[in-house]
């Protein structure tokens, strides 16, 4: 993990938020207050705007100041549980990472932000994403990245199915169905973009 991939990391994660904050306002607008497109787009523009200290920065430094300026800058739940993720990730994670310590890191992550939430997967949630994405880091084997990708993907299109029992959209009761979470989907989004780069 050099400076110009750490960059090409951050670069790439908060610019699929950007490009896609219409699409989760969306989202959210159907199912929670609206606004996460709107707070999702806020961070990654703070988290843009500081990348080249980011990039400098140690892989552990550098995703505990991201996961920082997430709980600064994005409102609603979105900012404490994406910014919780990305410090747990930062304090876990040693400066070079092998997989089993994105495993380990990971599983950490998901830990923490079930406890802030206090939600678990299957409740209509990020963790629907997360969860499986850690199960499928833990398979190892070939073609991992792809798989990720693919298994982060499928595991947002399975929220749509999912009655909320967690947030703004638990509301909603039954009439929850039949929409996709925004927090799956931007899940799915950035972890999508970190496997892209990741192959290159």
């Amino acid at each position: 993990m050099d400076a110009n991939m750490q960059r090409r990391l951050i670069v790439e994660t908060a610019n699929v938020v950007v490009g896609h904050a219409d699409e989760l306002t969306t989202l959210d607008q159907a199912i929670g207050d609206g606004d996460h497109g709107l707070n999702m787009k806020r961070g990654a523009m703070a988290i843009l705007e500081r990348v080249d200290d980011l990039a400098e920065k140690s892989l552990p430094d550098a995703l505990k100041t991201a996961g920082q300026t997430l709980v600064m800058k994005v409102g609603g739940a979105s900012g404490p549980l994406y910014g919780t993720l990305l410090m747990t990730l930062g304090k876990e994670l040693p400066a070079a990472p092998k997989q089993d310590d994105v495993v380990r890191a990971l599983g950490a992550a998901v830990a923490a932000v079930k406890k802030i939430g206090r939600s678990d997967v299957g409740q209509k949630t990020m963790l629907d994403v997360f969860g499986p994405v850690h199960e499928e880091l833990a398979l190892g084997g070939p073609a991992l990245l792809d798989r990720v990708r693919q298994r982060a993907a499928a595991a947002a299109e399975a929220t749509v199915s999912m009655k909320a029992t967690k947030g703004r959209a638990s509301f909603l009761g039954d009439r929850s169905i039949g929409h996709m979470d925004p927090g799956a989907r931007s899940s799915m989004l950035m972890i999508a973009a970190v496997c892209t780069v990741m192959e290159e």
